[in-house]
Parts: C-alpha cells; structure tokens; sequence
C-alpha cells in the first residue's frame, strides 16, 4: 500500500498544486470572508469542513453543522486534542457539488487545515471526496451512505454510522415479510428524489419487497429542487398503494405527505427517509405523525456513555435533544479523535497516511456503538427502525432494541 500511494502522490502533486495556484484568484473572497481561526497560534488544531448551509440541503447541513460544533465543544472541554485546542473552518458550499470542490480545494491547499471533515449528503461527499483523496488527506464523512459512494475507489474514506444506505431499511423489509402473507401490505408506492442517498435507502427496501412478492405498484423519481408534488400524489392515491416510501431529504417528505394527506390518501404504512428525524418534521406536516416510519443510526436514549454526555452538551448548547444528522456529525468528530490521540499526530503530509491506516485496523467507540469499516469504507453494522408512537418518534425494530411496540396499520394522518 504505501508504495502505491507514493506513486500515486507523485502524479498528483503537481495537479494539487496547480489547482492551489488557480484557486487563489477564485475563492480568496471566500476564505478572507470567513477569516482563519488559528491565526498564528500553533497550538491550535484547525479542521475545515464544507456544509450546505443554504440551498436543496440547508436543513440538514445545518444539523451537521451543530453536531460538529458541539464535538469541538466536548473536546476542548476535555484538553483538546494532542492537547491542542481544536478550532473549525466551515465554509458553506451552497448545496453545489463544483462550490464544494472548490471549498476543499481552498481548505486544504491555501488555508493549509490540519484535518477535514465531510459534508453533508452523498452529492457532495463524493466530489469533495475526490479532492481529499487527490490530497492524501483522511476523509471522515457523516452523510454519503449511498452504494455509489464506495464504488470510487477511495483509499482514505470512512462513512461514520452503523450502515450504508440500501442496507437501511433491512430491519423493517425482514419484519414486513415475516408477518403472514393476509396481514402483510400486498402493494407498494414508491417515489424518490433523484438522489444517490435517498434513492439507495427507498429502493433497497422497495427491492427487498418485491422479492418477497410485493407489487409495486408505482415507482416515480423526481429532481432535487421539486416543489410540486400534486402529480406523484395523484398517482399514489389513484393507486390505492397499502405502503407509501419516500427516498427523500427533508422539504421533499414535507411537501408530498401535505399533498397526499390533501386527497385523502391513508396508506397502512408510510416510511420516509431522514425527514422524520428533524425536529421540526411533524409541525411542518401539521398532520398526526403516529406510525410513520423511518430508519435510523441513532437515538438520543441510547446507553454508550459517550452519547449520555453528547445528549448533555447538545441540549445545553441548543436547547433540543439531538437528531440523527447532528449524531453522525459528532460521531465523525470521534473517530477522526481517536486515529489522532492513537498516531500522535494531526496535520498534512505522512501524517494522514497513518491515520487512514489506523482506522483500518482499528474500531472506535462512538455515540452509536462500535464502528470498524471494510476497505471500501463501509460501516459494518445495521440501522434501526424507528416510528411516531403516542406522539414521540421510538426505536420499533429490530425487537430487542425496541423502545415501543410497531404501530400496524397506520392510523390516519
């Protein structure tokens, strides 16, 4: 391996280096606007980090955003890293896959982080993924869970949760088709964005059914920035569908359950992806959430003693429990920690080489279990069902992990 990478880091020198120097017309104004807050302090560890803060993933990028700055938080509380303190440099790449190019490109060849962090959604990850690998930077990243994001040949990534996206729904496929074959939904709705994440996670389970003799009924795709769902619901509703899915982010969920709810559509199970864990998610249905469903790597409620202190901090920084979004956040803020305080190190050069190596061989203890990855960088674990029961979103599936008995059918929204 090391002598692979040396080759490869010999042809990519000068293409890095070329791309700093033209960068340094084009996103100076960026970098300059958003100051450096290591300044010349050299006991500071600087890590940046791209987020779409505005835009189609604004919602969920600022959730990343607040789950990084309370890891930066807990850590500095606890002497930094290296006892170093840790500051960050987020930029917001406006939810475009060439401004978060362009972001990295600046973090790490002008404005020299020691470290980076991945942003949020698999749209972005892969193209800035890109870039951290043309850098020989380790690339920790808590939202590019789609199969296509391991197909890259990455050396350097590692997703920080329990599972990969078409894998997320296994727990909910297994329980579906476990019940008898006259109790079981016989016919199923689809709709997805044209996203790698939100398709993987709809289509896995849709997949999963249709094996197990489901019909599907209706399966429509349609683009990021979609505001107008009145077709796709129609389609849904004049199809009587028993089980609606959504491979959606956040605004796409909002906007079709509204519009479904408008013609009266009352499937016996619905399950979205991601939306269902923002809190903000059931006043902006303004319906009865009970029995929707979506699948999770995280619940505040969970016993790993650092979550206990993560759920702590988080409600004394923000005043809410954390969601799904800001725990995978600071789950990749422990990680990239604990290949730190193990190597000795944290800044560019040899020193990424032995951090990605580390997490190779190594698990880590986070706020959603253990994690260890293949050599691709996927989680080997498994995501949980959770469902809106008596009002409150609980952990249904699998049984043993069940915080409230799974609501079948649905009751009407």
């Amino acid at each position: 391996m090391p002598n692979r990478r040396l080759a490869k880091a010999q042809r990519q020198r000068p293409r890095a280096a070329a791309w700093a120097a033209a960068l340094s017309a084009s996103v100076l104004l960026v970098t300059a606007c958003s100051g450096d807050p290591r300044g010349d302090d050299e006991n500071v560890i600087l890590i940046g980090v791209s987020l779409p803060l505005t835009g189609d993933f604004s919602e969920p990028g600022k959730g990343v955003q607040r789950g990084y700055e309370a890891w930066v938080e807990a850590v500095n509380r606890n002497g930094g890293l290296l006892g170093k303190r840790v500051e960050l440099k987020i930029l917001d790449d406006q939810s475009a896959a060439d401004r978060v190019v362009q972001d990295y490109e600046a973090l790490i060849a002008l404005d020299e982080v020691d470290l980076v962090f991945g942003p949020f959604s698999t749209r972005l990850v892969i193209p800035s993924a890109r870039v951290a690998e043309e850098y020989e930077m380790l690339f920790v990243e808590p939202a590019g869970a789609a199969n296509e994001v391991f197909e890259q040949g990455f050396e350097n990534l590692f997703y920080a949760a329990p599972a990969v996206a078409n894998d997320h729904y296994n727990h909910l496929a297994d329980h579906i088709l476990s019940l008898p074959e006259d109790e079981r939904p016989q016919t199923v709705a689809v709709a997805s964005m044209d996203d790698p994440f939100a398709q993987s996670t709809a289509y896995g389970l849709r997949d999963r059914l249709r094996e197990g003799g489901l019909e599907i009924v209706v399966d429509e795709e349609y683009p990021p920035n979609t505001t107008d769902f009145s077709s796709i619901a129609a389609k849904i509703n004049a199809s009587g569908a028993d089980m609606v899915i959504g491979g959606t982010q956040y605004q796409d969920a909002v906007n079709i359950i509204v519009q479904l709810r408008q013609l009266d559509y009352q499937p016996k199970l619905a399950a979205f992806s991601t939306a269902p864990t923002n809190p903000e998610f059931a006043a902006a249905i303004g319906a009865r959430t009970e029995g929707i469903l979506s699948p999770t790597g995280y619940t505040p409620d969970a016993p790993y003693p650092s979550n206990v202190e993560f759920v702590e901090l988080y409600q004394e920084m923000f005043g809410t429990p954390p969601a799904e979004d800001e725990a995978n956040a600071y789950t990749t803020g422990q990680v990239v920690a604990a290949a730190v305080e193990a190597v000795g190190c944290a800044e560019q050069g040899e020193c990424q080489e032995r951090l990605v190596d580390w997490l190779r061989e190594n698990e880590v203890e986070t706020i959603v279990g253990p994690l260890s990855w293949d050599a691709q960088g996927r989680p080997e674990g498994a995501h949980l069902i959770q469902q809106y029961v008596d009002g409150e979103i609980r952990i249904v599936l699998p049984e043993e992990t069940q915080e409230a008995e799974f609501v079948y059918p649905k009751p009407e929204w």
